[in-house]
Protein backbone atom coordinates (compact mmCIF):
# COMPACT_ATOMS: atom_id res chain seq x y z
CA UNK A 1 0.00 0.00 0.00
CA UNK A 2 3.05 2.22 0.70
CA UNK A 3 3.89 2.81 -2.44
CA UNK A 4 3.18 6.37 -4.26
CA UNK A 5 1.25 4.88 -6.55
CA UNK A 6 -1.54 4.28 -4.52
CA UNK A 7 -1.49 7.19 -1.89
CA UNK A 8 -1.56 9.65 -4.94
CA UNK A 9 -4.76 7.55 -6.72
CA UNK A 10 -5.76 7.97 -3.27
CA UNK A 11 -5.02 11.51 -2.68
CA UNK A 12 -6.87 11.68 -6.57
CA UNK A 13 -10.08 9.99 -5.61
CA UNK A 14 -10.34 12.18 -2.29
CA UNK A 15 -9.51 15.22 -4.32
CA UNK A 16 -12.65 15.07 -6.32
CA UNK A 17 -15.08 16.30 -3.68
CA UNK A 18 -12.73 19.17 -3.25
CA UNK A 19 -12.73 19.57 -7.39
CA UNK A 20 -17.21 19.50 -7.25
CA UNK A 21 -16.72 22.36 -4.67
CA UNK A 22 -14.17 24.17 -6.05
CA UNK A 23 -15.84 24.16 -10.12
CA UNK A 24 -19.18 25.41 -7.76
CA UNK A 25 -16.71 28.31 -6.82
CA UNK A 26 -15.55 28.72 -10.11
CA UNK A 27 -19.27 29.21 -11.06
CA UNK A 28 -20.28 31.54 -8.84
CA UNK A 29 -17.20 33.88 -10.23
CA UNK A 30 -18.06 37.13 -12.40
CA UNK A 31 -14.53 36.95 -13.80
CA UNK A 32 -11.38 34.76 -13.65
CA UNK A 33 -9.44 35.59 -10.20
CA UNK A 34 -6.56 33.34 -9.56
CA UNK A 35 -5.73 34.47 -6.11
CA UNK A 36 -9.27 32.82 -5.39
CA UNK A 37 -8.31 29.97 -7.28
CA UNK A 38 -5.05 29.84 -5.10
CA UNK A 39 -7.05 30.41 -1.80
CA UNK A 40 -9.33 27.80 -2.62
CA UNK A 41 -6.55 25.28 -2.95
CA UNK A 42 -5.26 26.11 0.17
CA UNK A 43 -8.64 25.74 1.94
CA UNK A 44 -8.99 22.73 0.67
CA UNK A 45 -5.61 21.34 -0.16
CA UNK A 46 -4.72 22.13 3.73
CA UNK A 47 -7.81 20.41 5.12
CA UNK A 48 -8.15 17.30 2.48
CA UNK A 49 -4.03 16.95 3.87
CA UNK A 50 -5.07 17.26 8.14
CA UNK A 51 -7.29 15.33 8.18
CA UNK A 52 -5.63 11.99 7.57
CA UNK A 53 -3.48 13.12 10.27
CA UNK A 54 -6.62 13.10 12.74
CA UNK A 55 -8.20 9.73 11.59
CA UNK A 56 -4.42 8.39 11.57
CA UNK A 57 -4.05 9.45 15.25
CA UNK A 58 -7.51 8.61 16.46
CA UNK A 59 -7.00 5.38 15.10
CA UNK A 60 -3.26 4.07 15.97
CA UNK A 61 -4.78 3.71 19.56
CA UNK A 62 -6.54 0.35 18.76
CA UNK A 63 -5.14 -0.27 15.22
CA UNK A 64 -3.18 -3.33 16.55
CA UNK A 65 -6.37 -4.81 18.61
CA UNK A 66 -8.37 -5.60 14.84
CA UNK A 67 -4.68 -6.35 12.75
CA UNK A 68 -6.24 -9.64 11.28
CA UNK A 69 -9.28 -7.42 9.77
CA UNK A 70 -7.31 -4.51 8.78
CA UNK A 71 -7.97 -5.20 4.98
CA UNK A 72 -11.81 -5.67 6.24
CA UNK A 73 -12.21 -2.28 6.93
CA UNK A 74 -10.12 -0.46 4.26
CA UNK A 75 -12.21 -1.63 2.09
CA UNK A 76 -15.18 -0.99 3.85
CA UNK A 77 -14.45 2.42 4.36
CA UNK A 78 -12.93 3.06 0.62
CA UNK A 79 -16.03 1.33 -0.78
CA UNK A 80 -18.52 3.26 1.20
CA UNK A 81 -16.70 6.57 0.78
CA UNK A 82 -16.54 5.83 -3.10
CA UNK A 83 -20.26 4.38 -3.45
CA UNK A 84 -21.18 7.51 -1.60
CA UNK A 85 -19.65 10.26 -4.09
CA UNK A 86 -20.93 7.76 -6.66
CA UNK A 87 -24.11 9.02 -5.68
CA UNK A 88 -23.32 12.22 -5.01
CA UNK A 89 -22.23 13.06 -8.77
CA UNK A 90 -25.59 12.27 -10.09
CA UNK A 91 -26.60 15.08 -8.29
CA UNK A 92 -26.73 18.27 -10.94
CA UNK A 93 -27.01 20.93 -8.27
CA UNK A 94 -24.41 23.26 -7.34
CA UNK A 95 -25.21 23.91 -3.43
CA UNK A 96 -22.14 25.83 -3.06
CA UNK A 97 -22.02 29.65 -1.84
CA UNK A 98 -20.15 32.23 -3.40
CA UNK A 99 -18.35 33.38 -0.60
CA UNK A 100 -14.39 32.85 -0.55
CA UNK A 101 -14.51 34.45 3.21
CA UNK A 102 -12.97 32.23 5.94
CA UNK A 103 -16.32 31.32 7.35
CA UNK A 104 -17.53 29.51 3.72
CA UNK A 105 -14.34 28.18 2.96
CA UNK A 106 -13.59 26.56 6.43
CA UNK A 107 -17.47 25.14 6.45
CA UNK A 108 -16.86 23.88 2.77
CA UNK A 109 -13.23 22.01 3.44
CA UNK A 110 -14.05 20.58 6.35
CA UNK A 111 -17.37 19.04 4.27
CA UNK A 112 -15.40 18.23 1.35
CA UNK A 113 -12.23 16.18 3.32
CA UNK A 114 -14.63 14.00 6.16
CA UNK A 115 -13.67 11.29 4.04
CA UNK A 116 -10.18 11.99 4.35
CA UNK A 117 -10.35 11.49 8.38
CA UNK A 118 -11.71 8.22 7.37
CA UNK A 119 -9.08 7.19 4.93
CA UNK A 120 -6.76 8.22 7.97
CA UNK A 121 -8.68 5.07 9.92
CA UNK A 122 -7.83 3.25 6.87
CA UNK A 123 -3.53 4.20 6.95
CA UNK A 124 -3.55 3.68 10.99
CA UNK A 125 -4.34 0.01 9.89
CA UNK A 126 -2.23 -0.39 6.46
CA UNK A 127 0.83 1.30 8.48
CA UNK A 128 1.17 3.92 6.22
CA UNK A 129 3.95 6.93 6.37
CA UNK A 130 1.01 9.28 7.19
CA UNK A 131 3.51 12.47 7.48
CA UNK A 132 4.82 12.00 3.75
CA UNK A 133 0.92 10.46 2.43
CA UNK A 134 -1.26 13.36 4.08
CA UNK A 135 1.45 16.09 2.19
CA UNK A 136 0.88 14.45 -0.71
CA UNK A 137 -2.52 14.09 -0.49
CA UNK A 138 -2.86 17.72 0.39
CA UNK A 139 -0.93 19.10 -2.65
CA UNK A 140 -2.90 17.21 -5.02
CA UNK A 141 -6.14 18.96 -3.75
CA UNK A 142 -4.27 21.70 -3.57
CA UNK A 143 -3.74 21.97 -7.47
CA UNK A 144 -7.07 19.89 -8.14
CA UNK A 145 -8.99 22.52 -6.55
CA UNK A 146 -7.37 25.54 -8.25
CA UNK A 147 -7.85 23.55 -11.78
CA UNK A 148 -11.75 23.18 -10.66
CA UNK A 149 -12.43 26.91 -9.55
CA UNK A 150 -10.85 27.89 -12.82
CA UNK A 151 -12.54 25.51 -14.99
CA UNK A 152 -15.94 26.21 -13.14
CA UNK A 153 -15.55 29.77 -14.27
CA UNK A 154 -14.65 28.49 -17.71
CA UNK A 155 -16.89 25.72 -18.94
CA UNK A 156 -19.64 25.31 -15.95
CA UNK A 157 -20.59 22.33 -13.73
CA UNK A 158 -20.49 19.46 -16.24
CA UNK A 159 -16.94 18.42 -14.42
CA UNK A 160 -18.28 18.35 -11.31
CA UNK A 161 -20.40 14.82 -11.80
CA UNK A 162 -17.95 13.38 -14.01
CA UNK A 163 -14.89 14.12 -11.37
CA UNK A 164 -17.29 12.86 -8.27
CA UNK A 165 -18.00 9.63 -10.41
CA UNK A 166 -14.09 9.17 -11.40
CA UNK A 167 -13.18 9.57 -7.34
CA UNK A 168 -15.50 7.03 -6.07
CA UNK A 169 -14.63 4.82 -8.57
CA UNK A 170 -10.79 5.04 -7.72
CA UNK A 171 -11.52 4.63 -4.34
CA UNK A 172 -13.57 1.53 -4.72
CA UNK A 173 -10.83 0.01 -7.07
CA UNK A 174 -8.04 1.09 -4.61
CA UNK A 175 -10.24 -0.37 -1.63
CA UNK A 176 -10.79 -3.98 -3.81
CA UNK A 177 -6.94 -3.72 -4.02
CA UNK A 178 -6.26 -3.53 -1.01
CA UNK A 179 -8.85 -6.33 0.14
CA UNK A 180 -7.23 -8.46 -2.37
CA UNK A 181 -3.48 -8.05 -1.62
CA UNK A 182 -4.37 -8.90 1.86
CA UNK A 183 -6.00 -12.04 0.83
CA UNK A 184 -2.92 -13.33 -1.33
CA UNK A 185 -5.45 -13.00 -4.52
CA UNK A 186 -3.17 -9.94 -6.44
CA UNK A 187 0.48 -10.33 -6.52
CA UNK A 188 2.12 -7.86 -3.74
Amino acid sequence: MENLLSVSLIGLGLSMDAFAASVCKGLSLQRRDFKKSVKAGTYFGLFQGLMPVIGFLLANNFANEIKDIDHWVAFILLGVIGLNMIKESFDKDCPIDCDFNFKSMVTIAIATSIDALAIGVTFAFLNVKIIQSSLLIGIITFFISILGVELGNIFGIRYKQKAEFAGGIILILMGTKILFEHLNLLPL
